[in-house]
């Protein structure tokens, strides 16, 4: 018998292949970066007086950046877990997400310094990953 090529058709949810190197890194790193960005939003909801900042062009209500992080928060994990489950929409939905938050942590920067760096190195080694290992014909598609 001929092998037909398997054009055309979409593959199972249950036949799908785990990331790999820059993928699974990355899947890795938004599914840790998700969830530091939803404490850190939880933090700034809950207690509005953990952060200050005097003077900061990019003042918003410290209410109004906590919900701005659960929900990148949010969508960080899912994105991270489409990634890990090789998802085709989660790798573009990874690079916009992982840039917006590195800007909403820049922007953050005033209020808690170290953690936002951090993150922010985090988001940039996502964005790194991804866009690495994007094209379609490295690796075998992945």
């Amino acid at each position: 018998m001929a092998a037909t090529p398997d054009t055309g058709r979409q593959r199972s949810v249950y036949n799908r292949k785990p990331a790999v190197g820059n993928a699974l890194f990355a899947g890795v790193a938004l599914t840790v970066s998700g969830p530091l960005s939803i404490l850190q939003g939880i933090t700034a909801i809950s207690r509005d007086r953990v952060f200050s900042s005097l003077g900061y062009a990019y003042r918003f209500d410290l209410t109004t950046w906590g919900w701005i992080h659960l929900v990148i928060g949010v969508a960080l994990f899912v994105t991270g877990v489409g990634i890990l489950f090789d998802m085709a929409w989660a790798r573009g939905a990874g690079i916009a997400l992982a840039g917006i938050s590195l800007i909403t942590q820049f922007m953050f920067v005033p209020y808690y310094p170290v953690w936002s760096i951090i993150v922010m190195t985090f988001d940039l080694l996502i964005v790194w990953s991804l866009s690495r290992s994007f094209h379609p014909a490295a690796s075998g598609g992945r």
